[in-house]
């Protein structure tokens, strides 16, 4: 018996068979619009960027540094004339730099006296410092040397110090910082520095005081 056959295909038919196969492959592989492209790729870039400085700022996460009195002398003070003050004394200051892989520039570094939150001495401009990674810098600044105007309070209260043998006094330092990472540095930063004393001052006593409480200073960044 004869097997039946099935119609042939026309060649027609086979063209238009593999056009819809390509059409179907084709329609597959969505195109990205050129926006869309540029759109991802600079998202992908940000992405990247952040996550590598929040990685580098894990590794270098810069600390404070440290500040500390450890000695004071006094050259002039002289309460005498009401609301007026004329002094000058000088401090030995031990900052220490905490940090392992940051450096620190200070610039525009000014130091002053104040009591009960009033200046008595000028402000004192320190020249530029540099402090290497994981190091101990001392500096020995010394403030005053003009009069200064001051409220009755302070004078008053100055005078009743001096007199009972104790004074309290605030050794202010303030300016701005930088970080340094190997060839990267960072913006400037203020900084604002409070080391409260207590020291031991008889009246028309000359010279080094002993310091009766010196704790660690309170920086703020």
């Amino acid at each position: 018996m004869a097997k039946e056959q099935g119609p042939e295909e026309s060649p027609s038919n086979m063209t238009q068979e593999k056009k819809r196969g390509k059409g179907m492959a084709s329609g597959s592989i969505p195109k990205l619009v050129p926006g869309q492209a540029l759109c991802t790729f600079i998202t992908i870039l940000l992405l990247l960027l952040g996550v590598t400085a929040l990685t580098l700022w894990l590794v270098y996460r810069p600390h404070k540094p440290q500040f500390k009195v450890v000695g004071a002398s006094i050259y002039d003070f002289n309460t005498t004339t009401p609301q007026v003050i004329s002094t000058t004394m000088q401090f030995t200051v031990v900052t220490r730099n905490p940090n392992k892989r940051l450096s620190i520039y200070y610039d525009r570094l000014s130091v002053f006296v104040s009591y009960k939150d009033q200046a008595i001495t000028p402000q004192v401009m320190l020249p530029p410092l540099f402090h290497e990674k994981h190091s101990t810098v001392v500096v020995s600044p010394v403030v005053g040397g003009g009069t200064v105007p001051v409220s009755v309070e302070v004078a008053n209260g100055l005078m009743m110090d001096e007199a009972y043998g104790v004074v309290g006094l605030r050794l202010v330092l303030m300016g701005r910082l930088r970080w340094k990472a190997g060839p990267i540095r960072t913006g400037h930063y203020g900084v604002y520095v409070k080391c409260d004393i207590l020291m031991g001052l008889k009246r028309g006593y000359v010279g080094q005081v002993p310091l009766l409480g010196s704790p660690e200073c309170k920086v703020d960044i």
